[in-house]
């Protein structure tokens, strides 16, 4: 039985440029998002460690992301009343949906990463 997207009572569909799954499609397969999501897998993170964590993220792209997580459900932000403020990182229930299959195409690149390095040198020659 098909799910229907509550906003338009149409069936979802990703592959329909219409409907609002595509977006969701987009963001969550955005590398900072597969990373961020992967990271706070282990729990808590605080914003700067989300940033050491995560090589090559910058500050800029590192909020944009999160507030996106945030405003999608998937990342609770909370603000501690500290000097300096601190802000920690959760992943929701809807977030944890996604450690399994985020996990599991992480894995599936670290064992497969010499076979693709392979065809890319034999696609070069």
């Amino acid at each position: 039985m098909p799910t229907f997207v509550e906003s338009s009572g149409l069936p979802a569909d990703v592959y329909s440029a219409k409907c609002p799954t595509r977006e969701i499609l987009d963001h969550i397969a955005g590398k900072w998002t597969v990373l961020i999501i992967d990271a706070l897998a282990d729990g808590t993170m605080r914003y700067t460690d989300l940033r050491h964590r995560i090589d090559g993220i910058s500050q800029k792209m590192l909020t944009q992301t999160l507030r996106q997580l945030e405003t999608n459900g998937f990342v609770t932000r909370t603000v501690h009343p500290t000097i300096p403020p601190r802000v920690d990182y959760t992943l929701t229930e809807l977030g944890h949906s996604l450690r399994t299959p985020i996990a599991a195409l992480r894995e599936w690149i670290e064992a497969n990463i010499n076979r693709i390095e392979a065809a890319r040198r034999a696609a070069a020659l």
